[in-house]
């Protein structure tokens, strides 16, 4: 009787397709656990772009609203079915976040053998900084989103003979609604540059049907005349979109240093949302190697593509530097790169010996798992005990919904830099949010009044209890009082 070969076991055949749905059940349960863990909290960024959504409607889009416009759609949504809580504000996020993991994994394994593209995929989807974007309830997980969608969309247009056209027409709608998420007009613009330069591209270009494509280009020319117009009538727009707002030319290469320090940074000082590193030594190690491999065959589309990417986040982060996350992607190629680049050495060692093949994956994955375990751990411990970041979170809603009486009225300081978020709990119905010091005669509150943080002036009422928070500083977050 034959003996079974190892190629023809279950295991062994679908162990990719097993593989990557072990990956993909784990990235859910991180997304949708982690923000209960770290950073368990909302920070000053993640409540204005709750307001900005909650006073999202078609008028004040009509008076150009459009900033980050898909973004603030959905998590006025998310708000208007869920209620304000940390969960709400975050959902979004974690939507987009999944959408873009999931993304992520194909666009590696569009370009790279099955082997190479899940231990990439692992290491890009489970790493802390996009952990963090996934888990923060901001716009700046769009500025990832798109290019990487678009990345994707080009690479299935790319890979075949004759272009496919609904691949071109999703490729021109979703570079339309990226047109809204600042900065990503330089990207619009930096992806024509590339097609003229790249001679590859060219070809693809000229390989589409005519007809669809005038069709497509009359359309981004419209939706882009539209925007134009849209700008032309409220100049602030387009500051914010090109600019990023209170932008000045001087700064511009102090914000390009300020960008990187988190990425880079092992002292653990910096005053910043981001953990620092953001980016691990061997992350760096490993994508390095990465970038050296791809010098023999620099002009092939997904080589240069990354390296120019590196390039285009430099450029955009002297605008916002916020928007350095965006050199996740090309980490993420150059990641798959430098994997690649020591597999193929090792089995270049051993071309006949199946047996070294094997056992030479025990270190290089041993290596990968501590990446992994090590990256994670520093995102959950540190956003939740380093004191440089973990004081740009608060717990203060939650605080609220769980200690505080519906329909109480909460005393919360007029100079409160969050006084507009928590008036979305009023509009609501959930409490009354007022700045006035309420009068002994209004009978409706006086059983049921709370303060977010120590009021200055004396009330006339009895303290009761007092909410505190994990943190050492400021830690008396709301005080409950009663007749």
């Amino acid at each position: 009787m034959k003996k079974p070969t190892i190629s023809k076991l279950f295991l062994y055949k679908h162990r990719y397709g097993i593989g990557y749905f072990i990956l993909f059940l784990l990235f859910v349960a991180l997304l949708f656990f982690t923000p209960l863990i770290s950073p368990a909290g909302l920070s000053n960024p993640e409540m204005d772009s709750a307001v900005a959504s909650n006073n999202l409607s078609l008028k004040s889009v009509s008076q150009g609203n459009i900033v980050d416009l898909p973004y603030h759609s959905l998590q006025k949504l998310s708000i208007m079915f869920f209620g304000l809580n940390m969960y709400s504000v975050k959902l979004p996020s974690i939507i987009v976040g999944l959408a873009l993991g999931v993304l992520l994994i194909l666009l590696l394994n569009r370009w790279f053998k099955n082997n190479v593209a899940i231990l990439a995929s692992i290491l890009a989807v489970l790493s802390a900084p996009f952990l963090y974007l996934a888990g923060s309830g901001t716009p700046l997980i769009m500025l990832v989103f798109w290019p990487t969608l678009l990345l994707w969309l080009g690479s299935k247009i790319n890979g075949k003979k004759l272009a496919k056209t609904i691949y071109a027409f999703f490729f021109a709608v979703c570079l339309l609604f990226s047109l809204f998420t600042p900065f990503l007009i330089y990207f619009a613009i930096f992806i024509v540059f590339y097609a003229i330069i790249h001679p590859h591209l060219r070809f693809m270009i000229k390989s589409l049907p005519k007809l669809p494509f005038i069709l497509m280009t009359l359309v981004v020319l419209g939706v882009v005349a539209a925007l134009g117009y849209e700008i032309f009538r409220f100049p602030d727009v387009a500051k914010q979109l090109f600019l990023s707002g209170n932008f000045e030319w001087n700064n511009f290469l102090k914000n390009i240093g300020d960008a990187f320090i988190p990425f880079f940074s092992w002292s653990g000082n910096i005053e910043s949302i981001f953990l620092t590193p953001m980016i691990g030594l061997a992350s760096i190690a490993l994508a390095f190697t990465g970038l050296i491999s791809t010098t023999k065959g620099f002009f092939a589309s997904r080589n240069s593509i990354a390296s120019m990417f590196i390039v285009f986040t430099v450029i955009i982060s002297g605008f916002n530097p916020n928007a350095a996350v965006l050199i996740i992607i090309p980490f993420a190629i150059l990641t798959a790169h430098g994997i690649r680049y020591i597999l193929d050495k090792w089995y270049g060692l051993f071309p006949e010996n199946p047996y070294a093949r094997i056992f030479g994956l025990i270190p290089i994955s041993t290596f990968l798992a501590i990446m992994i375990i090590s990256s994670l751990s520093h995102f959950t411990f540190g956003y939740r005990y380093n004191p440089t970041v973990a004081d740009e979170f608060q717990s203060d809603l939650s605080l609220i919904l769980e200690n505080v009486e519906p329909h109480s009225t909460i005393l919360i300081a007029a100079d409160n830099p969050n006084y507009d978020f928590y008036k979305i709990l009023e509009k609501m119905g959930v409490y009354k949010i007022t700045s006035d010091t309420p009068s002994t005669q209004d009978k409706e509150i006086i059983s049921k009044i709370a303060t977010l943080g120590k009021w200055p002036a004396k009330l006339p009422y009895k303290l009761s209890r007092i909410i505190t928070s994990q943190k050492m500083t400021n830690s008396d977050r709301i005080y409950l009082y009663e007749e």
